[in-house]
């Protein structure tokens, strides 16, 4: 008996003794200052969940603000709308830099990540609205200054990095247009998503879609099992599991090479909004992969699409500027955990071994994607 509680004694030492241990691991490493700026402009709730992930790995890997040597806050350190406490009463402010502030942001920082550019919509902060159709913008949308300060952040080399819906509504056409150009790619116009069941019975399900899609094939819209829906401004394309479909989930697909260099899984599912663009002469590190029966092919062929479409690219010459073309920053988890560090070794609680688990995406992929982007980044500075 006394020997059974000695060992259940030890086991519970050892639970409580590892998160501290690892906790002062984390404290203890050496702290790489780096001057960021996040731009967020969709967080309709007080969680940020479009930027949390990334300021959870700069917490993690120690990155720290340079006049401060303190860490990134994920409730304050953004540009972009502030929801206030208490939510239920509907309060906001926002977090804008303006046209006198370029030129000394670009010289002053280091890098600049939009993690989410599309904004809060009537619809999405005030909840049980009626969600039959698009409703009009509060806030967001890429917009002069943002071209502005991306354009003097590029001329000075620095890193630079841009996610899904820069291009794409509510941003207007022009600045839609030279951003694509100055990063060197063409947006399609169309973007897409996965869901887990296209019933429009679905809590979550866009129900505005169901009015695209009969107003464009004139018959009623009768998909409920998961799958991907494509548009672009009226077009829209079903892709159902079992019909068009074999896996109805996207996967981000990494050739071995890039893998390696940023330490990716070469496969990955995903189950984000995404858009599909030219890279021109981009470099491609990842790609979409859509897993399409020949009747899937066919319908994708007959919009001018293909299953498979650039995820990642990187600009070839500076290699200081990329696009993700999904909604990658995206992911909810607890904040606390960043300063523990080996945490991704927990992997039975966080994610599992199952290749559509879409829990792998962060801890797989775009965990070591960012890590590698900044650490070499951080490391070629140190060099100067």
């Amino acid at each position: 008996m006394k020997k059974t509680l000695l060992i259940v004694v030890i086991i519970v030492a050892v639970i409580i003794a590892l998160p501290v241990i690892n906790l002062i691991r984390w404290s203890i490493q050496t702290k790489k200052p780096l001057d960021i700026i996040i731009v967020d402009k969709t967080v309709p709730t007080l969680e940020r969940e479009h930027h949390k992930p990334f300021s959870w790995i700069l917490t993690n890997e120690r990155y720290v603000k340079k006049e401060s040597n303190t860490g990134y806050s994920y409730k304050k350190d953004y540009y972009g709308f502030f929801p206030q406490r208490p939510l239920r009463d509907k309060k906001w402010d926002r977090n804008d830099y303006h046209l006198a502030d370029i030129i000394n942001l670009a010289n002053k920082n280091d890098a600049i990540y939009f993690t989410d550019t599309y904004g809060v919509f009537f619809n999405d902060w005030f909840r049980g609205i009626n969600k039959s159709r698009k409703s009009r913008k509060i806030y967001g949308g890429l917009n002069n200054t943002d071209f502005l300060l991306l354009k003097e952040m590029k001329d000075r080399n620095k890193l630079i990095i841009m996610e899904y819906n820069s291009f794409d509504y509510p941003t207007a056409e022009f600045e839609s247009v030279r951003t694509q150009e100055k990063l060197g790619i063409t947006f399609s116009g169309w973007t897409g998503k996965y869901f887990s069941s296209l019933d429009t019975t679905g809590t979550d399900f866009p129900i505005w879609m169901t009015a695209m899609y009969r107003k464009e094939y004139k018959k009623p819209w009768k998909f409920t099992k998961p799958g991907i829906v494509i548009l672009k401004e009226k077009d829209i394309v079903v892709l159902e599991e079992g019909k068009q479909l074999r896996n109805p989930i996207p996967r981000i697909v990494t050739d071995d090479a890039s893998a390696q260099k940023f330490g990716v899984i070469p496969s990955v599912a995903f189950d984000q909004w995404f858009d599909i663009i030219d890279p021109l002469q981009n470099k491609v590190i990842s790609k979409f992969r859509l897993d399409t029966t020949p009747l899937g092919d066919t319908l994708l062929v007959n919009n001018s699409l293909m299953n498979e479409f650039p995820a990642v690219i990187q600009e070839p010459i500076i290699q200081r500027t990329y696009y993700f073309s999904g909604d990658f920053a995206t992911y909810d988890l607890p904040f606390c955990t960043a300063r523990v560090k080996g945490v991704e070794k927990l992997k039975g609680i966080f994610f599992s071994d199952k290749p559509d688990d879409t829990r792998r995406f962060f801890w797989l992929y775009y965990r070591p994607l960012i890590t590698s982007i900044f650490n070499d980044y951080y490391t070629s500075l140190k060099k100067k």
